[in-house]
């Protein structure tokens, strides 16, 4: 299944635009969500078990889907079919807003690579949250953990990002196993300043105060980019505020590794954050016991195996889909096992 993906299915996603060819996937499997007999075709792509236990979730093996693929949360039991052992929504931001203008996704396929500079489209965390209740009260909702992720909205100032990051936690909160906190994506003008000491710890303070009932983990997701004081500086913050988890890392702006004449304004992901990526996880690994989930650059069973060895407790996935599809959750877990 895996060879016909890459024999097939991608030259044919990889002959039209990025974006149509990522709009195209989403919207199959959401109509696959309402469809018993497609999502038990898509179980044939499922992994072996391979269960984890982190905080205090079951994840039925350590492979998620990240954040970016599926803003919308439009397809959760197609993504459960296909045997991720979480799913990251998202990022959701507090109003709707439909990101940067087009073209927005760059493939590089001889760098296993892509760029991309969205820049948050989304529908908003009112229309998700109604989504989301709706699939709740039916017999769909996936039984691996669900992940949302928030971030800050465009149009909204710096000095107003806590506000704009609780509206969408209020919301939300009541269908997430899990909320991240995305203050790192390079594609909304400042969104990174929030990862400074006073600026994130201003953030996680406020989010705490609203989480003393619901009790939801909260992680942050953070840059590949930081200069070791600023990692030590998110590190401590993290720890002070009880920051539940890290997820290192976002995309890149080291775009060293495209031809200067085919690059593009965005964050990379891909075969070249790989190395990166894994420094940080292991960066952050030998500074604090706060649990990590590796994203960034795993394309293979190998890549995988790197971040786990490097201190990762789970893995996300996105690049590495797109280049290899589902086939490749099976690879990797069968790799670690």
């Amino acid at each position: 299944m895996k060879d016909a993906y890459e024999r097939f299915v991608r030259p044919l996603l990889f002959s039209i635009d990025a974006e149509i060819a990522h709009r195209f996937t989403i919207e199959s499997l959401r109509a696959a969500s309402h469809v018993d007999l497609t999502l038990r075709a898509l179980n044939l792509f499922q992994p072996p078990a391979s269960p984890k236990k982190l905080f205090g979730l079951n994840f039925p093996n350590p492979i998620g889907l990240a954040a970016g693929l599926d803003k919308n949360g439009v397809a959760l039991p197609a993504w459960a079919a296909l045997g991720f052992g979480f799913i990251e929504i998202g990022t959701v931001t507090a109003k709707a807003q439909p990101g940067n203008s087009k073209p927005r996704i760059f493939r590089f396929p001889k760098q296993n690579a892509l760029i991309n500079r969205l820049g948050f489209n989304n529908e908003g965390a009112d229309a998700i949250a109604r989504r989301l209740r709706k699939l709740r009260r039916s017999s769909r909702w996936p039984e691996v953990p669900v992940g949302i992720n928030i971030g800050k909205s465009m149009s909204t100032p710096l000095t107003e990002a806590t506000e704009d990051y609780l509206y969408s936690f209020r919301l939300l909160r009541e269908f997430a196993d899990y909320i991240v906190l995305n203050v790192s994506s390079p594609n909304t003008p400042g969104l990174r300043e929030l990862q400074g000491a006073d600026a994130l710890s201003k953030l996680l303070s406020a989010i705490g105060e609203q989480n003393l009932i619901t009790r939801k983990p909260i992680l942050i997701k953070i840059a590949p980019d930081l200069a070791p004081s600023e990692l030590d500086a998110i590190v401590s913050t993290c720890a002070t505020n009880k920051v539940a988890g890290i997820i290192a890392t976002n995309t890149t702006v080291d775009h060293s590794s495209i031809p200067a004449a085919q690059d593009e304004q965005g964050g990379l992901s891909g075969a070249p954050l790989r190395g990166k990526s894994a420094a940080l996880v292991r960066e952050i690994a030998a500074r604090s016991t706060i649990p990590i989930i590796a994203s960034g650059g795993i394309m293979d069973a190998d890549s995988a195996r790197e971040k786990i060895e490097a201190g990762a407790r789970l893995l996300q996935i996105y690049t590495g889909l797109i280049y290899r599809g589902p086939g490749l959750l099976r690879e990797i877990a069968e790799a670690l096992r």
